[in-house]
């Protein structure tokens, strides 16, 4: 008995576990990885050409409590379940997973399978979609406003034209230029709530073209104030994008950041590839990454679930609509935004997906 793999030793079948979420690893004698598929690279952080062979306790902690786990599951020969158990990587993360291991007992090579589920990518997941779903919802409930408001607001600016032609003197006309003037206004802030055009303008994109120009554009808004950093993965394949907008996204990201964090602050852009990863209810064999991280005072507790929303900010001058809008761009590529703020740290991570 085998399962399918396509990252195991010889004499292991060859059909893949790939299209597999969960992880999923063969142990043999001594605890040394035999088989491992592509989930399971990822969770465990470590490729299959080098960990093939190789002890468990070299890829995570095999503390006491996986060494009882493992031994009473292939003593006993019955498959044993454990929630929420800690998995300790030798990278010095942490992960909380449920386990399932279940005992192959073979006459010469007995070995142990283990499924693995990231209880907190799960949980991410879920959120995802909560947030990708909100804001479509959002999307629609802002079209549908700017159509009621946009309309009114014409007719209200072309009556007070037509009223300054009629009035006496210039003293008078001062009031229906201010009419007309705030209904542009009005008129150009619902603009900036729904977003930029529609419709992507898609092509070929380098990730790491549009950060450089970016940060070659806040480096010259800040004359150097702003520390800015950079720690990118030469590997990243070219995406369809439209860059123009890629562009306008992680500038209103960056500028928030220097906003947050003020002279005298870092800024710290970060690119990697995620494998099998879930964004708005799709899985995607390969994603985009990128990391927006500042060493700023954190995103207040109360206004963090609301942050992706228009009109929610928490600075007195801000209009709150530059992350609406980089959430929006994100949504249309088929991406999203996500955030995690504390004090000294605050990661906007821009998943995209890589598919051509």
């Amino acid at each position: 008995m085998g399962i399918p793999t396509a990252r195991s030793k010889p004499g292991f079948s060859e059909e893949t576990l790939d299209q597999l979420a969960t992880s999923i690893v063969k142990v043999g004698p001594n605890w040394r990885l035999e088989a491992i598929n592509l989930a399971g690279e990822t969770l465990l952080e470590a490729s299959a050409s080098r960990a093939l062979g190789e002890p468990l306790s070299s890829l995570f902690d095999l503390d006491n409590e996986w060494q009882e786990l493992l031994s009473q599951a292939l003593t006993e020969d019955f498959p044993m379940v454990r929630r929420n158990i800690t998995l300790r990587l030798r990278s010095g993360s942490r992960q909380t997973v449920d386990l399932t291991v279940s005992p192959v007992q073979q006459v010469r090579n007995p070995y142990l399978l283990l499924e693995l589920a990231p209880v907190d990518r799960l949980n991410a997941i879920s959120e995802g979609e909560n947030l990708w779903q909100a804001q479509e919802s959002l999307r629609q409930i802002i079209k549908g406003l700017a159509h009621e408001v946009k309309n009114p607001l014409g007719g209200i600016r072309g009556a007070a034209q037509l009223l300054s032609r009629e009035l006496p003197g210039d003293h008078l006309t001062e009031y229906t230029e201010v009419i007309i003037e705030e209904a542009d206004r009005l008129r150009a802030l619902v603009d900036r709530m729904l977003g930029p055009r529609e419709r992507l303008e898609t092509s070929l994109t380098n990730i790491h073209e549009i950060i450089e120009r970016v940060l070659a554009l806040i480096g010259a808004e800040t004359q150097g104030k702003l520390k800015l950093q950079r720690d990118y993965d030469p590997s990243l394949p070219e995406l369809m994008a439209d860059p123009g907008q890629l562009t306008q996204l992680l500038l209103n990201i960056t500028r928030n950041a220097w906003q947050a964090t003020g002279d005298g602050g870092s800024l710290l852009l970060r690119t990697r590839a995620r494998r099998n990863h879930t964004l708005g209810g799709h899985r995607h064999r390969l994603v985009c990454c990128i990391e927006v991280i500042d060493d700023g005072p954190g995103v207040p507790e109360d206004i963090l679930p609301r942050l992706f929303l228009p009109m929610v900010t928490s600075r007195a001058s801000g209009t709150g609509l530059g992350l609406s809008i980089a959430q929006m761009i994100a949504n249309r590529h088929g991406g999203l935004i996500q955030c995690q703020s504390q004090p000294g740290e605050t990661n906007f991570t821009l998943l995209l997906p890589m598919e051509v």
